[in-house]
């Protein structure tokens, strides 16, 4: 069936138009020209601020023209990930969306549900005739995705609505009122290489791959695998019972996706390599059966490889891998009070080594500044060895559980579902929290349908949520005044 076949019609075709276009965080120009001609298609006011976040807006229904403006807001980039063995291409080819039964899924890469699907609701209501709502400003972000420069950009003139809803959230029996703010921590250093025998090693590419992944928030409590710690496993044990040098390393990309497979390669001395091979062999034996609840299609495998003999000095590959190792990762603490509400985590996210150099990043999240900076302080201590740097702090969104918003939300979802919606905050970061200290005064809810996978290839949107969604959507732009 085609995409564009499915119901509500427009919100999938609007989908499926912007899922044609590249837009990687920080790397959103085409869908900003894509929008803004959008918007100008339509004749409505539309414009594109400096750093690029898009404000189309549209004047209300003859019944709402006294109702106060309501901001709809999504973000425009999304999570460019692929599956290890694809050849697929972000930056030349669209995304190649299928339907399987009630879900719409992507071969082999993200979907891009997340946030596309909400950018497409918005796009549907500035696109309607028939729909009743009231003066409507639509902000379309960028960069939500790595580092929220777009709403951090946003100054207090630019929007004048007194009601926010944000269409980014992934379960639609929930609506949000409150998320984790989050930190990047970046560690950089270098090292001194010494050049092996070429007649003495044999060099030897470790690949890890099949783990789960996902989002580095809201999946964060399900304590999946993570590639890094997985490999930093794998090359401990390598070390102390083979003598093994590392040369380089290379897993991950974006400090928000929990890595799910990357490679290492390390140098073993000739007379060693049968007792590389079976330990080896029985390393990964440990490691499929410690995460196998959780991963269960963790695959390790090694093979004989051609490059240089330079590796890490022994100091340096030493302290790298327990640093790792030592690093907090996953859960640090829970929420008092609320249930299962992750309070601050970490993800450990990405480890480039090579040609004298390191990279690891680490995005680090808390509703609680203190906590955040504590944890922030830890890994710092950890790599103590290195160059550490917090990068781009935001801050979190305080929930208002007696906003008048929220209230108005929660009767129109029991209305369409016969049903009390869930109300929570979330561990993960939304614009909301940086939106609410622009705009003090806008009340703000956030809702969205299901989205299963997000930063993984695994991303699915579930079709009849998304109808669920749309009907809410439409049922409080009616109801507000």
């Amino acid at each position: 069936m085609q995409i564009t076949k499915l119901e509500p019609n427009a919100i999938w075709h609007h989908f499926e138009a912007i899922n044609t276009i590249p837009r990687a965080s920080t790397k959103e120009q085409e869908i900003i020209e894509f929008m803004v001609a959008f918007g100008k298609s339509l004749s409505l006011e539309t414009s594109v601020d400096a750093i690029g976040n898009v404000i189309i807006k549209k004047p209300a229904t003859k019944r709402k023209l006294d109702a106060r403006t309501v901001v709809l807001q999504g973000h425009l980039d999304m999570v460019h990930q692929k599956e290890a063995t694809s050849n697929f291409d972000f930056a030349t080819q669209g995304i190649e969306m299928f339907v399987d039964g009630d879900w719409v899924k992507a071969k082999e890469t993200t979907l891009g549900a997340d946030n596309g699907i909400g950018v497409a609701a918005i796009m549907a209501v500035l696109s309607s005739n028939d729909l009743e709502h009231p003066p409507i400003e639509a902000l379309f972000t960028i960069d939500e995705e790595m580092g929220m420069t777009g709403a951090m950009a946003l100054t207090n003139d630019q929007l004048k609505g007194s009601i926010l809803l944000n269409l980014d959230s992934e379960e639609d029996d929930m609506i949000t009122i409150g998320c984790a703010g989050g930190v990047d921590v970046t560690i950089d250093g270098s090292y001194k290489t010494e050049l092996l025998n070429a007649k003495k090693y044999s060099l030897f590419e470790i690949k890890l791959s099949g783990l789960t992944g996902g989002h580095s928030g809201v999946e964060i409590h399900l304590n999946q695998a993570n590639a890094i710690i997985v490999l930093a496993e794998c090359l401990d044990d390598l070390i102390s019972k083979t003598d093994c040098r590392l040369h380089s390393v290379n897993v991950g990309t974006l400090t928000n996706v929990i890595p799910r497979n990357g490679w290492a390669i390390v140098a073993v001395a000739k007379d060693k390599s049968d007792l590389f091979s079976q330990a080896f062999i029985g390393i990964a034996e440990k490691l499929k059966k410690k995460y196998h609840a959780t991963d269960g299609d963790l695959k390790l495998a090694f093979s004989k490889t051609e490059t240089t003999t330079a590796v890490l000095d022994v100091q340096t590959q030493n302290q790298l891998v327990k640093a790792i190792l030592l690093t907090p990762n996953g859960v640090y603490s829970m929420t008092e009070g609320i249930a299962d509400l992750v309070q601050t985590s970490n993800n450990i996210a990405i480890l480039h080594i090579g040609e004298g150099r390191f990279h690891a990043a680490c995005h680090t999240r808390s509703s609680v500044d203190s906590e955040r900076d504590e944890l922030a302080g830890k890994i710092k201590d950890c790599f103590s060895f290195a160059e550490v740097i917090e990068v781009g702090p935001y801050p979190g969104w305080e929930p208002r559980p007696n906003s008048e918003l929220l209230s108005l939300t929660k009767k129109c979802y029991e209305k369409l579902n016969g049903e009390t919606p869930i109300v929570k905050s979330i561990h993960a970061g939304l614009e909301c929290g940086i939106l609410s200290g622009t705009f003090p005064a806008m009340q703000m809810v956030s809702f969205g349908p299901n989205i299963l996978g997000a930063h993984s290839p695994e991303e699915r949107l579930q079709i009849s949520s998304t109808q669920k969604f749309w009907k809410l959507l439409v049922k409080l732009l009616k109801e507000l005044e």
